[in-house]
């Protein structure tokens, strides 16, 4: 199946197949992070931005658990 057909699908299922849908893209895009994908260098410099900014006041920063949740949670439109 291409990506044209799948995109093309997409509209045809149901939230709750588009939620698995959406979760398990979650989960390749973090393996790819964790295991081959590196992050382009506007993305590191992005990254590196913020590391510094938190270590310089740690109260502004979250736990992951609380951000994946954020990221998760569906959005109205």
């Amino acid at each position: 199946m291409s990506k044209a057909d799948i995109l093309e699908q997409l509209p045809k299922l149901d939230p709750a197949e588009r939620r698995e849908l959406l979760d398990r893209l979650y989960d390749l895009c973090e393996r790819d992070l964790f295991h081959s994908e590196k992050p382009s260098e506007t993305e590191r410099a992005l990254l590196d931005k913020e590391l510094e900014e938190y270590e310089r006041d740690r109260s502004h920063g979250e736990p992951w658990a609380k951000v994946e949740a954020e990221l998760r949670k569906p959005r109205s439109k």
